[in-house]
């Protein structure tokens, strides 16, 4: 666990996924955990996974809560992530995905909440946000960000953005909420088949996110480990750069565990 009960340790398994170790709980970003070179066949286009997880699953139990941004993209919920929701105590997601994944699942509309108790008794409220997987007019959504706080320490809020653009939604969360850590899918993601535009946030974006969660460390994810992505850790680093803004990164180091201070 973190050093100290409010503070946040995140292990970086690769793509969007993550374990947040969090006043007491163990929540696990979007499960991707099938091997490199996997690839995922629709109708209209193929994904191709780049990289295998960093970390087996087995080394991350027990999760208390997997927190799914969306169940119907494969670089979010790949088949080997599938197999773990029912090893988790509960899932978390749109109201979409709970429909689709069953009883095991736990949908929540924007701006809903569901607490859940820590074994010390301590309480984690996770609030779903709003997101948008892409332009208005070709949004491959429904999608879910999460605003996650503990009762106790209601100031010390973590954001998981899940796949986002920037748009007015993220404002509002921001109006909502001042994150201490922004978990930040980054990557730009683009599939030529279904348009030019990015699904996920570009660096741009990425920096303007940055400037209105002004109290927030940025912790990027899903910026690598799929064939999909057009903007690099490179790309990010350079562009926060330019806007004299480095130091606010905090990047997850793939099989290692990085700890952030909320106080």
């Amino acid at each position: 666990m973190p050093d100290s009960e409010n503070d946040l340790r995140v292990t970086y398994v690769g793509g969007p996924t993550a374990l947040l170790e969090f006043g007491g709980l163990r929540l696990l970003t979007d499960p991707t955990f099938d091997p490199a070179g996997s690839e995922y066949s629709t109708p209209v286009y193929v994904l191709r996974k780049t990289q295998g997880p960093a970390v087996a699953f087995e080394a991350l139990a027990p999760v208390d809560a997997v927190l799914l941004s969306h169940d119907h993209h494969f670089d979010n919920l790949d088949r080997a992530g599938r197999t773990v929701l029912d090893a988790a105590r509960s899932v978390i997601t749109t109201t979409a995905g709970a429909g689709r994944l069953g009883p095991g699942a736990t949908g929540l509309a924007p701006w809903e909440s569901r607490e859940i108790a820590a074994r010390d008794g301590r309480i984690l409220r996770v609030t779903a946000t709003p997101a948008r997987h892409g332009p208005s007019d070709g949004d491959r959504g429904p999608v879910t960000g999460f605003a996650l706080a503990l009762t106790d320490a209601p100031d010390r809020v973590v954001y998981v953005t899940g796949d986002s653009v920037w748009f007015e939604g993220i404002a509002d969360v921001a109006r909502h909420f001042a994150p201490r850590v922004v978990v930040l899918f980054a990557g730009a993601a683009r599939v030529k088949e279904v348009g030019p535009a990015h699904l996920t946030f570009t660096a741009a974006e990425a920096v303007l996110a940055a400037r209105a969660f002004a109290q927030a460390a940025i912790v990027p994810l899903h910026f690598e480990g799929w064939a999909h992505f057009s903007e690099s850790r490179g790309d990010i680093e350079r562009t926060f750069a330019e806007a004299a803004m480095t130091e606010r990164l905090s990047w997850p180091v793939a099989g290692r565990s990085i700890e952030i201070a909320l106080s």
